[in-house]
């Protein structure tokens, strides 16, 4: 009688596929949705420059998500403002590369809520019809507008090999020019290099006094530091499970309270995406308004792990 063959093992699954399962059979972690806090706005992928390492891609050239009008954002306002929200972020792309940046800003903090933009500060919002509109929503709004301004490395060099040569000064040019005008303020840096937090906040310190920048690089509402979203890194996925392991709760991640809407290029009209950091993939395009997205968000992209739940972070102000 020959030997029974070996069983052969179920073919392994790939991570970061099935909603519900991970690779290895556990119950995908996902975020509840426990109300909305922030809505942010893709205003366009388009942006002035090109960074080495850009996590939505952003260029001069790329319009995979096209600007988002005015008009066409009103009625998600009118949604969020139904909804309770505090805070409407907007990001790109460049912002200030929308030519309804400012309208909608305005739009926004007429209805009494809080208004956050991130910006590289340079040539867009530079602009003296820009600048000018800032300035009457800052005398109009006082501290309900913010603008956050990115600077990738305190170094000059450093944040010049990333965002191009001479970017470093149009940004601090950018920053100076709004701490004169009285604006609240706040820094976006980033962990991309081999150094601790501890470190990058005192170079960020240093940073601020030589410019006179009224910031405190030790406080992360003024510096914000981003995990680094590198897609090839491996990273794990997150499992039920993995809430109790790492003393966190489900409904601390980002999209547990918050959405972005989206203008997809070729689509009739703005969708609803669960997350800023997953604008392409499909399966994050969750509804056509925000009452259609406020559901579940299962957590199976690698940036839901890197940024959110081991990162610990929020693009929130």
């Amino acid at each position: 009688m020959s030997e029974a063959a070996p069983e052969k093992s179920p073919p392994a699954r790939k991570r970061f596929l099935d909603p519900d399962v991970t690779a290895d059979g556990a119950p995908r972690a996902k975020a509840p949705f426990r109300g909305l806090e922030t809505l942010w706005v893709n205003t366009g992928t388009l942006c002035n420059i090109e960074c080495a390492h850009c996590y939505i891609e952003s260029s001069p050239t790329n319009d995979r998500l096209i600007y988002i009008t005015a008009a066409a954002l009103a009625p998600f306002l009118d949604e969020a403002e139904a909804m309770g929200a505090a805070e409407i972020g907007f990001t790109g792309g460049e912002p200030f590369m929308n030519p309804d940046m400012t309208a909608m800003a305005g739009d926004a903090l007429s209805r009494g809520l809080r208004v956050l933009i991130l910006t590289n500060a340079m040539r867009p919002m530079m602009r003296p019809n820009v600048r000018q509109a800032l300035v009457r929503l800052r005398a109009r709004y006082g501290a309900r507008l913010s603008m956050r301004v990115s600077i990738d490395h305190y170094a000059a060099p450093v944040h010049d090999a990333e965002r191009g040569a001479g970017g470093f000064e149009a940004t601090m040019a950018g920053l100076a020019w709004l701490a004169e005008g009285g604006f609240r303020l706040s820094v976006a840096g980033r962990m991309r290099w081999d150094e601790d937090e501890d470190a990058v906040r005192a170079g960020f310190a240093r940073l601020f006094a030589r410019r006179g920048a009224p910031l405190d690089a030790a406080n992360p509402q003024d510096l914000v530091l981003f995990p680094e979203m590198d897609e090839a890194a491996p990273v794990p996925e997150i499992s039920e499970g993995c809430w109790g392991v790492l003393g966190k709760r489900p409904d601390d991640v980002m999209c547990a309270t918050s959405r972005m809407v989206i203008h997809r290029k070729g689509a009739p009209a703005p969708s609803v995406a669960a997350c800023t950091l997953i604008p392409y993939d499909p399966r994050f395009e969750i509804g056509a308004s925000l009452a259609e997205a406020a559901r579940p968000v299962a957590l199976n992209h690698p940036h839901c792990a890197r940024f959110c739940v081991l990162g610990g972070a929020s693009c929130s102000g």
